[in-house]
């Protein structure tokens, strides 16, 4: 098709051919997930639009977010949100922008719910550590009718971004919210069912290795750790502390370490320890369960 000066195909082009020279991943892709939320259009709309003339503020503003995304700012921080599982959630460059494969963790569990006793009439308590946006809690919560969550994160800032999105969905009876250090500051009387987490694991050795997308933008302090071992050992043990007699885990960790986590779990008294491939066939998460009462 030719494109006619001024049309939405006209700048969905130039804009694709300056990615292109910038050397930005999925140029066309990327033109395509800023225009449709400029213009508040699914993506796949536009190809029935592309005759259709932009005027001069949508124009200057699609510009201006096409130098930005050339300069390797994230699409999802353009535009302030990004799809996850079955829901759609705000984000800042306060929080991780979430990730393909932390959705397969909360569909792990989803499509599990019956064999893990994720599906029992009483309330189901769980602790999202480590929350930044809210997206994994906030989306169990949504599938399991019967469960309350409780966000925490060392990040004030990310805790303002996953109320936000608790607002967004109506959730604000079933939440809580905690600025802490791990489990510091949450009352010491509170017990879960459940913990999920996609906590730092990054080694800061291994900063030379990251995109600039990634390290330019998104927060060191929910990427990166300088003591992985110390971290993790800090993190298991208030888990461990914090789950009832069979309560379960289910955390994110990174591939090349994962002997190192399922160690330290081994070494706290968890039980029932599972290594989980992600669909690239790397063992992303660790499952584990604290031993029941019995």
């Amino acid at each position: 098709m030719a494109e006619q000066p001024g049309t939405l195909l006209y700048y969905l082009k130039r804009s694709t051919e300056f990615l292109e020279k910038k050397e930005i991943p999925n140029p066309r892709v990327d033109a395509e997930w800023i225009l449709s939320d400029l213009l508040n259009l699914p993506r796949i709309k536009l190809y029935s639009q592309f005759e259709m003339p932009l005027g001069q503020k949508e124009i200057d503003i699609y510009r201006e977010r096409i130098v930005e995304r050339s300069k390797r700012k994230p699409v999802a921080y353009i535009t302030g949100k990004k799809g996850f599982h079955k829901f759609e959630y705000f984000v800042t460059e306060d929080v991780l922008i979430p990730r393909p494969e932390t959705e397969e963790l909360v569909d792990y569990l989803w499509k599990r719910k019956e064999e893990l006793s994720l599906v029992e009439s009483k309330e189901l308590q769980i602790w999202d550590l480590c929350s930044g946006s809210g997206c994994i809690g906030l989306s169990l919560t949504q599938l399991l009718p019967s469960s309350v969550v409780t966000l925490s994160d060392i990040s004030e800032k990310a805790i303002a971004v996953s109320r936000r999105n608790a607002e967004k969905y109506n959730l604000n009876e079933r939440t809580k919210f905690y600025v802490s250090d791990l489990d510091t500051l949450i009352p010491k009387d509170l017990q879960f069912d459940l913990v999920v987490s996609n906590p730092p694991y990054i080694p800061e050795s291994e900063k030379p290795e990251i995109m600039p997308d990634v390290l330019d933008y998104e927060p060191h302090m929910a990427l990166f750790v300088s003591d992985f071992e110390y971290f993790h050992k800090q993190l298991l043990s208030a888990v461990f502390k914090r789950l009832i007699p069979g309560g379960k885990l289910m955390m994110e960790t990174h591939p090349l370490y994962m002997n190192e986590v399922e160690e330290i779990a081994k070494k706290l008294g968890y039980v029932s320890i599972k290594r989980i491939l992600d669909s690239s066939k790397k063992e992303r998460f660790l499952f584990a369960e604290t031993p029941s009462a019995s």
